[in-house]
């Protein structure tokens, strides 16, 4: 099957565990371990100027680079989404979506009065 002129990659970015799984429906996973662990800015601006359209980032990452995620959001056209990790979620994806509603409707819909 060839690919269109508009086809846009995917990838996923965290522990091997977590993201291998993704390969599988044709997201490409990058493996991020303690020893590669100070790449991940950099392998996240690379993917983004690569024209990834979505990124998934294993909670953990997603937290602990959120100043860098938070920049390419804001810079780039690209999708970056937490996905949980082994361990279960740690609720960054729904505070993610809370916060990209909020922003795009310019009220939080989701709040409980």
């Amino acid at each position: 099957m060839a690919k269109s002129e508009a086809y846009q990659p995917m990838a996923a970015i965290g522990e091997y565990e977590t993201v291998l799984p993704f390969q599988a429906v044709g997201v490409r996973p990058f493996i991020v371990d303690e020893e590669s662990l100070s790449g991940f800015p950099e392998l996240l601006l690379k993917l983004t100027k690569q024209n990834y359209a979505v990124i998934f980032i294993q909670e953990k990452l997603f937290i602990e680079f959120s100043t860098h995620v938070n920049e390419i959001n804001e810079k780039y056209s690209v999708s970056v989404i937490p996905i949980p990790g082994l361990k279960g979620s740690m609720g960054t994806g729904l505070e993610s979506i809370k916060t990209s509603v909020e922003r795009a409707v310019g009220m939080d819909i989701f709040s409980v009065n």
